[in-house]
């Protein structure tokens, strides 16, 4: 067995973002919708640049228009990270593409997304649980329908509230309202920083919005003392090595900080972001992993481990998905 046949945890993935190219353009033909620019020659889907990557998925993510569809999307991306060894995963789901915000529409299509989860997880093997996400571009009034709705549905399914998006729009301290009415909702918390944005934006997420793990996180690398200071709070990185490198925040693998960052003590997990956007998978991510810094059966094990704790799901089904990975 190598690496990559490891049973693993993912806790970064978007959930319009893990549609594979196929799905989306099957949606796009049974709707009569044009998307041949949102695609390459060979199928996967065309961007430039962070920017240009944010305009394409949300012209992908436009012929998700109504519960059915999320449903189908649900069922497809189950079924390949199951594929790809995951047994337990978070997605970023928002209530902007799920009703507009609307409180009704949204529960809407999270009865039909748990009803596709909860079929995958009876075929597959796979427990996926929704972290409610802002849109950070889209502005601060409308990350309080957000956190309206995370908070009228949490509960067993619903387990988190972040926030993604364009990291150069409004500061992280302008959605203090949207987490706090999260975080009174009971919800655990995270959010975007640390990738476009450097080491302060990541200093704004922890103290700003008091949050227990920050999407990407990498460069905070580059202050000592943000270092100390993630240890010191048990903050956990959502790491996604192959999004970064795509995006061209490193250069390859072997420049990615994710060893640095575990030598200095923070807690780092691996996810894929949006996979079939990074031409990656977590097989890939593993692979490429092993290959850029020699990491072995333990080192992932201290990964998994690390993304159990780290996992904003009740303490039960952490027990189910801990009998899961003894199996490996």
């Amino acid at each position: 067995m190598t690496v990559a046949d490891l049973k693993k945890i993912e806790l970064h993935i978007h959930h319009e973002g893990a549609a594979p190219p196929a799905f989306i353009k099957q949606l796009a033909h049974e709707k009569k919708m044009d998307l041949s620019k949102v695609f390459t020659d060979d199928g996967g889907y065309a961007f430039e640049n962070f920017v240009h990557f944010l305009s394409v998925y949300e012209a992908a993510t436009s012929v998700l228009t109504g519960p059915e569809e999320f449903a189908r999307l649900t069922s497809a991306w189950l079924e390949e990270s199951a594929a790809n060894g995951v047994v337990y995963t978070e997605s970023f789901i928002s209530p902007d593409f799920c009703g507009g915000g609307d409180v009704g529409a949204w529960r809407e299509y999270l009865h039909a997304i748990e009803e596709a989860a909860n079929a995958a997880e009876a075929k597959h093997g796979i427990t996926l649980r929704g972290v409610v996400t802002a849109v950070r571009h889209f502005g601060p009034e409308k990350s309080r329908a957000s956190s309206l709705c995370a908070a009228e549905t949490a509960g067993d399914f619903i387990v988190g509230f972040g926030m993604g998006g364009d990291e150069g729009q409004f500061t992280q301290g302008d959605f203090a309202y949207a987490y706090d009415q999260a975080r009174e909702a009971g919800l655990k918390l995270t959010t975007h920083a640390g990738e476009f944005g450097g080491p302060e934006s990541v200093w704004d997420a922890i103290n700003d919005l008091n949050v227990e793990r920050i999407g990407h996180g990498v460069r905070s690398i580059e202050d000592p003392d943000l270092i100390k200071e993630l240890v010191a709070r048990q903050v956990t990185l959502e790491v996604c090595p192959g999004s970064n490198v795509v995006l061209g925040v490193y250069p390859d693998f072997a420049s990615h900080p994710i060893q640095k960052l575990r030598d200095a003590g923070v807690r780092v997990t691996v996810s894929t972001d949006d996979p079939p956007f990074f031409h990656t998978t977590m097989r890939r991510e593993y692979e490429m992993l092993e290959k850029a810094f020699g990491w072995g059966e333990a080192d992932f094990a201290e990964i998994t481990k690390t993304a159990l704790d780290a996992a904003f799901c009740d303490a039960d089904t952490k027990a189910i998905v801990a009998k899961r990975l003894e199996k490996t």
